[in-house]
């Protein structure tokens, strides 16, 4: 099978479309034939080995997985002796878990219970695609600070992967949300729900008198010192980046003070986050946004306008996974 690897850290420029051997399931796990997945915020940390910490988990002197990628749609290709959830055939979509990768391939074995679920109705695979991960770390920071009706939420950085699933999810518990973003993207937050949006470029909210109960740094280019102001008494600035410097205002913030950092941190990628999300886009409820869609083999590309940053929700990779090796 054909699947992008990489064996040292570095830029984009190291990765490679290669032939590697097709994955066998094992008894608990599904064999998916992919279809498409997608260029993250995370892969391309994974693959700078940024933050050196990271390289804890992900390996010191080199990657341990050669293959990133970790959200999917696909078919089902084959099924161990044990599944039941799934049977070839099958359309779905999900996420790789814990700090396991490889969906930037035309073949993955997932265990039956991973964040793995059958795809929406009505999504194509492209869409499906970009639905697990900016969701999944959004309702992670959302449930931090548990949303509820009335609450006034502010997300920064409106528009990227964790931010257009942010105000979604913010505005599904019922709160009040403003939304912060670039010009370009004022009228799309609007479409997902925002009830104000500020562009960043012409006013900046940190100043502009008005406290929320929360403030969700999507992107993590804003501070716990800048937001402060901003906030409530009672109030907390969520992050999602900057793992030093917020994990230790987290740990002092909830000894002194009234206004909180969270850091919710490991990431939990579970099934019952991809069945949430699964029926809240039945329901018509959520929508994935995505900006590019590129081929498999034009995945530097692709990694390289995600870290211009200037990404609309996200990127998607289309695999062609019809051949037989």
């Amino acid at each position: 099978m054909r699947a992008v690897v990489y064996d040292r850290y570095g830029p984009p420029e190291i990765q490679r479309l290669e032939d590697v051997e097709r994955p066998v399931p094992k008894a608990d796990e599904v064999l998916v034939r992919i279809h498409a997945t997608t260029v993250t915020r995370t892969d391309c940390g994974i693959r700078a080995g940024k933050p050196i910490l990271a390289r804890l988990f992900f390996g010191l002197r080199g990657p341990k997985q050669r293959i990133l990628g970790t959200e999917l749609a696909g078919e089902v290709e084959a099924v161990g002796a044990a599944v039941g959830e799934f049977a070839v055939g099958d359309q779905v979509f999900g996420s790789t878990a814990g700090f396991r990768s490889g969906a930037h391939a035309e073949f993955i074995c997932m265990p039956e219970t991973a964040p793995l679920a059958h795809m929406p109705v009505g999504m194509t695979f492209e869409e499906a695609a970009a639905v697990s991960d900016g969701a999944i770390l959004a309702l992670m920071g959302l449930n931090s600070v548990h949303p509820q009706r009335g609450q006034t939420i502010l997300v920064y950085g409106a528009s990227g992967s964790i931010g257009t699933a942010g105000v979604q999810l913010a505005k599904h518990f019922g709160a009040d949300v403003t939304a912060v973003c670039s010009t370009k993207n004022l009228e799309l937050v609007r479409s997902l729900g925002a009830d104000r949006v500020i562009d960043y470029t012409q006013e900046d909210f940190t100043k502009n008198g008005q406290t929320y109960d929360v403030i969700f740094d999507a992107v993590g280019k804003h501070s716990f010192a800048r937001c402060k102001g901003s906030l409530k008494p009672g109030g907390a600035y969520v992050a999602t980046d900057g793992l030093f410097r917020n994990l230790t205002l987290a740990l002092w913030t909830s000894r002194i003070g009234d206004k909180k950092v969270l850091f919710p941190i490991p990431p939990h990628y579970t099934k019952a986050n991809v069945l949430f999300l699964k029926q809240l886009i039945e329901a018509g409820k959520y929508r994935a946004v995505i900006d590019r869609c590129y081929p498999l083999e034009d995945v530097v590309e692709a990694t390289r306008y995600v870290e211009t940053e200037q990404k609309t929700g996200n990127v998607v990779l289309t695999v062609i996974g019809d051949r037989a090796s």
